[in-house]
């Protein structure tokens, strides 16, 4: 199999020639833009052997509205306008993921990541004042998550449609069980999550669901799983360390579901602490768990951006050697 083609039988849950896999990173500040980070994409994956592509959106976090950069009031949301798909914000990432996918030529899937609305919300405004806003005037910060999910509809026309980008990494937060109730979480941020993923979905059956763990773990919690159950997506990605489901079990949750993940993503983690017959140990201790059919080794989350590519390279070479 070449890496298309163990990628798609991924999805389709159907047996593969070897586990296939897929880690990612940040890119640090002085490689957001343009073509250095281009180049920071490809090297890292030539030098891991990994099987995927996971363009990152570092350097368009957030959202340039006006309105959200001196957020006072609530009410000020009603007032957002459209970031349109023409502007540099969009361009650029148009851009980016067009000179990864060229250079790429095909050779193997690549997906793009996008927050959902809410957490773009929160990266530009930051957490208290996503917090202020949703407890004062939750149909405000409704309002603006709509206009937020139409844009990102557009943005994902342009790269699925138009650059040829295989699926969206779609990384959908909020839902810590200390944040809100999974009644409020429904109301007031389900339907601008479910609108982006919705439209991914009807142009491409290769997008990911991102269940993210990462401010639950800062913060010592865990995710209301059970508010996303049902979002549809092609494969899911968990934070098995976060929400404490291993692979068998993420896959039963969401009933049969390819899942991608099985590593702790964190600095105390093996993949990151331990020696080389520690990190493949455990990939093949997942493997055999994961089993031969919809599984495919990844993190929880982004990994630190000091990791070495040779240890990536050791689960890669682990998960060959361990075959099926």
């Amino acid at each position: 199999m070449n890496k298309r083609e163990r990628v798609k039988a991924f999805f389709n849950n159907e047996p593969v020639d070897h586990i296939p896999a897929c880690f990612w990173r940040h890119y640090s500040p002085e490689l957001e833009r343009g073509e250095d980070v281009v180049e920071a994409h490809l090297k890292f994956y030539r030098e891991t052997g990994l099987d995927v592509v996971k363009i990152s959106s570092d350097g368009y976090f957030g959202w340039p509205a006006p309105v959200l950069r001196n957020l006072k009031e609530p009410a000020e949301l009603y007032h957002i306008e459209h970031v349109g798909i023409d502007t540099p914000f969009m361009r650029e990432q148009v851009e980016r993921a067009r000179q990864i996918v060229d250079r790429l030529d095909g050779e193997c899937f690549t997906f793009y990541t996008l927050f959902c609305p809410l957490s773009i919300f929160r990266l530009q405004v930051g957490w208290d004042k996503m917090m202020e806003c949703m407890r004062g005037d939750p149909e405000a910060v409704m309002h603006a998550c709509e206009v937020i999910a139409q844009d990102e509809i557009a943005l994902i026309d342009c790269l699925l449609r138009e650059v040829g980008v295989d699926g969206i990494f779609y990384s959908v937060q909020n839902a810590e069980v200390t944040r809100f109730t999974p009644e409020e979480y429904k109301k007031w941020v389900e339907p601008s999550d479910r609108r982006v993923l919705d439209f991914a979905n009807s142009v491409s059956r290769y997008n990911v669901l991102h269940c993210c763990g990462w401010d639950a773990d800062e913060a010592g919690t865990h995710n209301h799983l059970e508010s996303w159950a049902e979002y549809p997506s092609g494969a899911v990605s968990w934070a098995a360390y976060v929400d404490n489901k291993d692979v068998t079990q993420i896959r039963a949750f969401f009933r049969g579901r390819p899942a991608w993940g099985g590593f702790d993503n964190r600095t105390g983690g093996v993949l990151y602490a331990g020696d080389k017959k520690a990190v493949q140990a455990e990939t093949k201790r997942l493997i055999e768990q994961g089993g031969s059919r919809g599984f495919m080794l990844g993190p929880d989350c982004s990994m630190p951006n000091d990791i070495t590519t040779e240890r990536i390279r050791w689960v890669v070479e682990a998960a060959c050697d361990a075959g099926i």
